[in-house]
């Protein structure tokens, strides 16, 4: 139901929406008339069409944004991500709304919209601002706090639903350069830790079909580089060694920021995430694949989410 740019009807008719306007007096036009771009969007009875297009400071579209479109209540109605132009058309019942508009490196965007039976109200093109980047914290080294700091994990299971799960015991270490660039990083992960809520399938984790933890007590990470993605995402690529099997990995982060505790402790925090494909660290599940079930799938999603204090 979006997805549809609809900046030509207006560089037709001359001129350029203004944000909360539309080539025509009172915001709106009538939707779905032969002709128009809007027939081909589908609008059952009591609902309209609501449609706007994202840009940036230098006018070009920010195709990466993501929208929301909440009604009175507060209550999401649709949402999603934007076309190739940066726009999107969404037919809606009828009513007051709410539209929030995000995009990596923006000032998120909040605008109202009022959108009648049969008509079409466009907020026309929405320009959202660079948001000032967060402070970089100071150099120096940090450590994980494992109270405020949590490792998880995804994976397929017999490839039909999720387990999600975690690891209880870790610990980690960062030493953060005059240039964010020359930081290096180590974690440790205590593999006995894991944890999905079910005993069974966690003594089964542990077991030599898996994880091996009598033989592999711990998962580690060695950083070689940190690479700024621009804003606030960062590539963290290092060495990962699992089972007994060391591979290359990068954690793809995002830089949340330097704050306050509850005692006045200067706190960094940051998100991150990489997959790993098993069959690379040589975890095969043996005797269940030697009954033709494929137990878990082959790749296995990680989740950091991540605080730092001040060492010493």
């Amino acid at each position: 139901m979006f997805g549809r740019w609809l900046g030509d009807r207006t560089k037709r008719a001359g001129r350029t929406n203004r944000p909360g306007r539309t080539n025509r007096p009172g915001g709106v036009v009538r939707a779905g008339r032969t002709g128009s771009p809007l027939s081909a969007v589908p609008v059952p009875p009591s609902a309209g069409v609501l449609s706007c297009r994202v840009l940036d400071p230098v006018n070009e579209p920010v195709r990466h944004a993501e929208f929301a479109v909440s009604d009175a209540t507060g209550r999401k109605v649709v949402g999603g991500g934007l076309d190739p132009f940066g726009s999107f058309v969404a037919a809606v019942p009828a009513g007051d709304y709410r539209l929030a508009v995000s995009a990596e490196g923006f000032t998120p965007y909040r605008g109202n919209a009022t959108v009648g039976e049969n008509a079409h109200a466009s907020l026309g093109d929405v320009m959202l601002q660079i948001a000032k980047p967060p402070a970089l914290p100071e150099p120096g080294d940090w450590e994980i706090d494992p109270l405020h700091s949590s490792v998880g994990f995804t994976a397929r299971h017999i490839g039909l639903a999720r387990i999600h799960g975690r690891f209880n015991s870790f610990a980690g270490a960062i030493r953060l350069g005059e240039r964010m660039e020359d930081s290096a990083m180590h974690v440790v992960i205590d593999a006995a830790s894991i944890d999905t809520a079910v005993k069974m399938r966690d003594d089964h984790l542990r077991s030599g079909d898996f994880l091996d933890v009598e033989r592999f007590p711990t998962m580690e990470f060695y950083s070689d580089r940190f690479v700024h993605k621009g804003g606030s995402r960062w590539a963290i690529t290092g060495g990962l060694t699992l089972h007994g099997v060391t591979r290359t990995v990068t954690l793809e982060t995002e830089y949340l920021g330097v704050g306050r505790g509850l005692e006045g402790e200067t706190r960094v925090a940051c998100r991150a995430s990489t997959e790993l494909h098993r069959d690379d660290f040589t975890i095969t599940w043996q005797t269940m694949l030697a009954r033709g079930i494929a137990a878990v799938g082959p790749s296995i999603t990680i989740d950091l989410d991540i605080q730092v204090l001040r060492k010493g």
